[in-house]
Order: C-alpha cells, then sequence, then structure tokens
C-alpha cells in the first residue's frame, strides 16, 4: 500500500487518482472516529457522513499548504478539521434553540441533557489534555485510541523504529493523558484545578 507522503506527494504534482486513493484510505476513519460525536439536535439538519466528505474534499483543495513530516501528521490534521467542523455544526445548532417542545413526561432514546453536558466536559478535557502532549505522544494516541491503529501501523505511521517503541510511546501519552485530564477536571466548586 503507497504511503500516505507518497500519496500526498503525487497529489502536489496534479496526480488526481491519487486525490481518489487518499480519499478512499480515509473516509472510513473518518467516519468511525465521527460517528456519535455529531450533536443529537444536528443530525436532523446534516449527516455525519457528509461532515466526513466535506472535510476530506476541503482538506485535500488545500494541500498544498499542508506540511507534512511523517505519516501521522496528515491522520491528525484531518482529525483536526472534522472536529472543527462537528462544533461548528454543535454552535449552529446551539443559536437555533428547539423547534418543538415536548412534554417532559414523554420518555426519551436521547442522551439526557446532562449526559451531554458531561460527554462534553469530558470530551473538552480530553481535547485540552492532548494539546499538551509531545507531538509524537499526541499523534500515537490519537491513532491508536481514535482509529485503532496497531503498534506495527503506529510505528510505521510516525516513523518510530518499532511496534515495541511505538506501544512505550502510547502507553507513555495515555498515562500523561489521564494525568492531564486529572489536572484540567472542574474541583468541587467547578473550578478547573490549579496545576502544581
Amino acid at each position: 500500500m503507497e504511503s500516505t507522503v507518497r500519496l500526498l506527494d503525487l497529489i502536489r504534482e496534479g496526480d488526481e487518482s491519487a486525490k481518489d486513493r487518499l480519499f478512499r484510505r480515509y473516509l472510513p476513519v473518518l467516519s468511525r472516529w465521527a460517528s456519535g460525536r455529531l450533536p443529537a439536535g444536528a443530525r436532523d439538519l446534516v449527516d455525519t457522513n457528509d461532515i466526513v466528505q466535506v472535510t476530506l474534499v476541503r482538506a485535500l483543495a488545500r494541500i498544498g499548504e499542508f506540511e507534512y513530516r511523517r505519516e501521522g501528521a496528515f491522520l491528525f490534521y484531518l482529525r483536526r478539521a472534522l472536529m472543527n467542523q462537528v462544533r461548528d455544526q454543535a454552535r449552529r445548532v446551539s443559536r437555533r434553540g428547539d423547534l418543538t417542545s415536548i412534554p417532559e413526561s414523554l420518555p426519551s432514546r436521547e442522551t439526557s441533557p446532562l449526559q451531554a453536558a458531561i460527554r462534553g466536559e469530558i470530551l473538552e478535557r480530553y481535547e485540552a489534555a492532548l494539546d499538551e502532549l509531545t507531538e509524537a505522544q499526541r499523534e500515537a494516541v490519537v491513532l491508536r485510541l481514535e482509529t485503532g491503529f496497531s503498534y506495527p501501523q503506529i510505528a510505521e505511521a510516525i516513523d518510530v523504529p518499532s511496534p515495541d517503541a511505538a506501544r512505550m510511546l502510547v502507553s507513555r501519552g495515555m498515562v500523561r493523558l489521564a494525568e492531564l485530564m486529572g489536572e484540567h477536571a472542574p474541583d468541587r466548586t467547578g473550578e478547573p484545578n490549579e496545576r502544581t
């Protein structure tokens, strides 16, 4: 299989078929990652697959602006772009407000507002903690947790010497991620914990 870096080089040289191959490679990965991240209120306006495809098309259109050094860098770039699209949709929904009123006695299969708030808070802490990891740790953790890459795939994608080295990088990154998420957790007053 062609490396992502090779495909990016071909795209920059004008090879349209390389763009198609890259699109097909990352569409299922991003679709898996995006699944369930779109706010429930936005799902009636836009489909998750639409957001994934728009993200990929926009990213490939601006490929000349992207500076890549390793395989995992492009996936992380796509992940960021996709997260921005999800946030945009969440903002649109929050501005739109409720369209109908539903009796409180009606049971719901949707996530409760409290569950959504907790999930949103955890996601914000996760994103903030990810930003504080080293670049290599961040890429390794994202590839492992969010895309399900194996350790040999991670080693190849981020250019580390072996699957064991990738495993160690992921392990250290996850330990640091957990520590940082704890630091970003609100204390009993609702304020983020102060760093020591």
